[in-house]
């Protein structure tokens, strides 16, 4: 067993090179950049949307109904005509990515402490960097790529989105793990 005070150097290493590698993945590859649509008539689609005082952060479902409502006729009939979805909405203002940008690197700190946790936990000092590597990386696939699944089955993101993410996060695990086994206490 080992302590997580013994760990805090790949805790921290991981989470930077994961921070610095999601940044190569969304600013610099391509294959992010077709994963969000322009809305049709945006202009015009934002006007209504505001009119109708959708300002403040939510998620919200249309058409919207209780699951009692669900199945009535009237509920049908809307869910037939179409369309069908959720929709995120911010808070007003500029896109403030300072902030989002801290809380996924907090998000990184997190995933490694538990990975730290539960590797040090059944993987003794001096365990050879392969051992290290399934633990620390199986930890981390659950939290940064299983995860994602979520959102396509219930959020309605398109699987090519869903399944992108999932590649990411197989990337993110990867890159802790190899540093988890790399400085693993000997």
């Amino acid at each position: 067993m080992v302590a997580l005070t013994a760990l805090w150097i790949p805790i921290l290493l991981s989470a930077v090179i994961v921070f610095v590698a999601s940044s190569i993945l969304h600013m610099v590859l391509p294959y992010h950049r077709s994963d969000y649509k322009k809305l049709p008539d945006e202009d015009k689609v934002v006007a209504v949307l505001r009119s109708a005082g959708l300002s403040g952060r939510g998620l919200y479902m249309f058409p919207y109904c209780t699951h009692k409502e669900m199945k009535s006729p009237e509920m049908l009939e809307r869910f037939k005509q179409g369309p069908v979805g959720t929709i995120t909405v911010f808070p007003g203002g500029p896109v403030n990515m300072p902030k989002y940008l801290l809380q996924w690197f907090v998000y990184c700190v997190v995933v490694a402490i538990f990975a730290a946790y539960l590797t040090g936990r059944v993987m003794p000092s001096g365990t050879v960097y392969l051992a290290v590597f399934r633990v620390a990386g199986t930890v981390a696939f659950m939290a940064y790529g299983v995860g994602q699944l979520v959102n396509g089955i219930w959020r309605g993101q398109p699987w090519s989105v869903v399944i992108k993410e999932v590649i990411d996060g197989l990337v993110y695990s990867l890159l802790l793990a190899g540093t988890f086994g790399w400085l693993w206490p000997r």
